[in-house]
């Protein structure tokens, strides 16, 4: 009679750590360990797995079209131009969390951005950067159990984080640096300089 309490005891604990895995397989948590995890859709809608940027230099940036820093999109723009054939690819992600500053679908964005900016590097679904609908790929960037060296909130539209060819997350660059500001590409052209693998 003494061991049954000890064997439901055992029997409920192993239910528990049962569950709880469960929850953290579910939520993605765990089995992320980079970038190259994700698919995302892009700015037409069709799937694109991250693992298609393999061995190139990302730089990946929530945008906006009716904020004031959207005139970054020229120095985005120019930045990919000047270093897209040494293996640098800029990735834009519109999201509309700051004071609605990305009210349009994605067809509006497109047609802005290509012919106010002449925009070529690859754009995304519009998704949500922040809050409880913050897409999985920035729940990767900004925590801290997957990012700790460059995590947080995103503090507002542009920010800028920048990856290895490895996937590895090199640094990160608020809103307030523009794309042609010396250590952003500074470490850009340090990035680009690894090897490809």
């Amino acid at each position: 009679m003494k061991t049954k309490p000890n064997s439901f005891r055992r029997n409920w604990v192993g239910v528990w750590v049962a569950m709880v895995l469960a929850a953290v397989s579910t939520k993605g948590e765990g089995s992320v360990t980079n970038i190259y995890s994700f698919s995302m859709k892009d700015i037409d809608g069709k799937a694109v797995s991250l693992a298609d940027y393999k061995g190139k230099v990302l730089l990946v940036v929530n945008v906006a079209s009716k904020c004031g820093f959207t005139g970054q999109y020229a120095g985005l723009e120019a930045l990919y131009k000047k270093y897209k054939d040494q293996g640098l690819v800029i990735l834009g992600f519109p999201a509309n969390d700051f004071l609605g500053q990305e009210p349009g679908a994605d067809p509006e964005i497109k047609k802005f951005c290509t012919l106010t900016y002449g925009v070529t590097f690859p754009m995304f679904s519009k998704i949500s950067v922040k809050g409880k609908a913050c897409h999985p790929l920035y729940q990767f960037l900004i925590s801290k159990e997957t990012n700790p060296g460059f995590s947080g909130s995103i503090s507002w539209n542009f920010n800028k984080f920048l990856i290895g060819r490895d996937g590895a997350i090199l640094g990160r660059f608020g809103s307030r640096t523009k794309p042609d500001n010396k250590d952003l590409i500074s470490a850009v052209e340090k990035a680009l300089q690894a090897p490809a693998k």
